[in-house]
């Protein structure tokens, strides 16, 4: 595997999707566990069906209000230093005998803000694939001015998406005007980005009731600048919409929530299932108390000794479980998220790279 940082490589790995109708699957992360449960669908999908090479996108916020996804990535809560360790888990993952030899790796910036980030879009960037430069809460004039300005700085050095609309209002409850393709072509022409990120109704964080997918907005912006859309949120569309994304119009997806909300079930079952093996008995007494589990999680045998102290007391037969070591590690819970995420990705894939 390798990780793919020249501009000139990267249009290319776009113009190649591109030929194949391909839209390109962005990730984002803010641990090894999800970056390298990306890695590993995209070998296995790769693997299955017989691709020398596939492009996947792992990408990280930074200041990013909504989700500061650097900041979360160490307990520091320093961007700085979880940059570095994205950086430094991408590198190790995608270096001399990586396991994943036929994934094409893109590193992208995402939601860069072009005030809260100052210090990072001062930095050298030559490790990074392409960059989110949000100024989408301007006012358009100002944000196809500050875009403009970082695109001439940085111009053929990364790739580089702007956002014409604000894609989400950030108090949760309205939703701004879609993206109309009179101020996409005005958004593009006006910054020469790659990309625009365009404001298609879709939920940013998955909290409105009222989120949708106007797949007939994008093929209209699409017949204006072609298919350079970038989408952000999956949750409010359709399985046949999400299947036929490139015809929209668009050529990456960036996805995050659905990953965390929909791996996190899977977690919540096996640790009640194996609660006493995780807490012990105490704890799980205490929980039943409290009612939030039931008996059956000691079994048959232990739920009517658990359910009467009479019973418990004439039942030292009784096998509850008690804390081990393969059930109450980190390692544990973090193979279940793994192994989660890992089926939840290849579904992408499967839908896109046909």
């Amino acid at each position: 595997m390798a990780i793919i940082t020249d501009y000139n490589q990267v249009k290319e790995i776009y113009a190649g999707a591109a030929e194949r109708r391909w839209v390109i699957p962005c990730f984002c992360t803010e641990n090894l566990t999800t970056s390298e449960a990306v890695l590993s669908a995209a070998q296995e999908f790769a693997e299955a069906n017989g691709h020398m090479k596939i492009p996947v996108t792992l990408a990280i916020t930074v200041q990013y209000r909504q989700r500061p996804q650097a900041c979360n990535y160490t307990h520091t809560r320093r961007w700085d230093l979880g940059l570095k360790l994205f950086r430094a888990d991408a590198e190790a993952l995608a270096g001399p005998g990586s396991p994943f030899p036929n994934v094409d790796l893109l590193l992208h910036l995402d939601h860069v803000q072009h005030d809260l980030d100052a210090e990072l879009l001062g930095r050298d960037l030559s490790g990074y694939s392409s960059i989110m430069y949000d100024a989408s809460a301007l006012p358009l004039d100002e944000n196809i001015a500050k875009t403009a300005a970082f695109v001439d700085a940085r111009r053929s050095k990364i790739l580089i998406e702007g956002a014409c609309d604000e894609i989400f209002d950030a108090g949760g409850n309205v939703h701004n005007p879609l993206t109309t393709p009179e101020n996409a072509a005005r958004y593009l022409n006006g910054t020469g980005a790659d990309l625009l990120v365009a404001n298609l109704g879709t939920e940013h964080r998955a909290v409105s009731q009222v989120a949708r997918y106007y797949d007939d907005a994008a093929r209209k912006i699409k017949e204006r600048i072609g298919p350079k859309i970038v989408l952000h949120g999956l949750s409010s569309a359709s399985l046949d919409q999400v299947r036929n994304l490139y015809r929209d119009g668009v050529c990456k997806v960036n996805i995050w929530t659905m990953l965390e909300r929909d791996s996190a079930p899977a977690l919540l079952r096996s640790m009640v299932e194996n609660a006493s093996k995780i807490a012990g008995r105490d704890v799980v007494d205490g929980l039943i108390g409290r009612g939030y589990l039931g008996y059956s999680v000691y079994g048959d045998a232990a739920a009517a000794s658990a359910a009467s102290p009479a019973a418990s007391a004439a039942s030292s037969t009784s096998t509850v479980a008690t804390p081990s070591i393969s059930h109450f590690t980190t390692m544990w819970r973090q193979d279940i998220i793994f192994n989660e995420m890992k089926k939840i990705v290849y579904e992408f894939f499967n839908m896109w790279y046909v």
